[in-house]
């Protein structure tokens, strides 16, 4: 076998992984579909790990990551689609087209400008397939996250010049939005009112997403450091807990409530 350090030993593991005369009988039964989910997965566990600034982790991430990229492409040349030498020249080919800033004639001064470029070139690749859709926010992928999506919509829509300010009337339309949650959860149980009350979290969400865009901060982010928070003060709560001989789920709210603050006040005196 070639070194491991070169990318056609991890083609052929792959091949071998999927060669019908004694391959991994895991690895036979995938298809797209069953494989899909893992690369979400590893492209957030790459996500993670850098979250984390820790870059050896990052290292056996991103090696995870190439590997879906190899496992799809493998099945694809099973199938003769394609194979993986041409995942790489349409990549390569893509990032010389959208970059005619550095392989072509155009100029771009500085990063937004990149982006309008970047933009309106896509435009013109999903024209040259046929595409007739000719919105703002024609192209954005219906198979994001939501909360993703969700940014993208609201970005689009304000380089039409459809868009707040700045943060202040966005917050002022998330309290709106919440005292409408407020209402539905009012005007009926909620098992008899949950169309009404998805919708209203929905608006809920949407809008506190579009907050976020306007104090530039990443949604996916911020929702990952607030886990992480949370798993780490409920983790120390049950530490403290049992450091009192006692278990979480014997405690009534009351009491777990005062763990949930003594976990905070000692996080705030450790980073004093």
């Amino acid at each position: 076998m070639s070194e491991l350090n070169d990318i056609q030993s991890l083609l052929k593991i792959m091949a071998r992984l999927r060669d019908p005369n004694g391959g991994c009988p895991w690895d036979l039964e995938q298809d797209f579909a069953s494989i899909a989910p893992y690369t979400v997965e590893e492209a957030y566990e790459v996500a993670d790990a850098i979250d984390r600034n820790d870059l050896v982790d990052l290292k056996d991430e991103l090696g995870d990551l190439l590997l879906q990229v190899v496992f799809h492409a493998q099945m694809a040349s099973e199938q003769g689609a394609f194979d993986f030498g041409d995942v790489v020249a349409s990549i390569n080919n893509k990032m010389i087209r959208r970059h005619p800033h550095i392989f072509g004639d155009a100029e771009a001064g500085d990063a937004a400008e990149v982006l309008t470029n970047w933009e309106e070139i896509k435009r013109g690749e999903r024209a040259a397939k046929g595409e007739q859709d000719h919105s703002a926010l024609a192209g954005i992928s219906r198979g994001l996250p939501e909360w993703l999506r969700a940014t993208k919509l609201q970005s689009r829509a304000a380089r039409t010049g459809f868009d707040w300010p700045d943060a202040a009337p966005v917050l002022d339309k998330l309290r709106e939005e919440i005292d409408e949650v407020q209402a539905e959860f009012e005007a009926a149980p909620v098992a008899d009112n949950q169309a009404r009350l998805q919708e209203e979290l929905g608006d809920v969400l949407f809008v506190a997403a579009n907050l976020a865009r306007h104090a530039k901060v990443d949604v996916g982010t911020a929702l990952r450091q607030a886990n992480h928070k949370f798993e780490r003060r409920f983790r120390a709560m049950e530490a403290l807990a049992a450091a009192q001989g006692s278990e979480m789920t014997a405690l009534t709210l009351e009491q777990q409530e005062a763990l949930w603050q003594s976990v905070k006040r000692d996080e705030k005196a450790a980073a004093s």
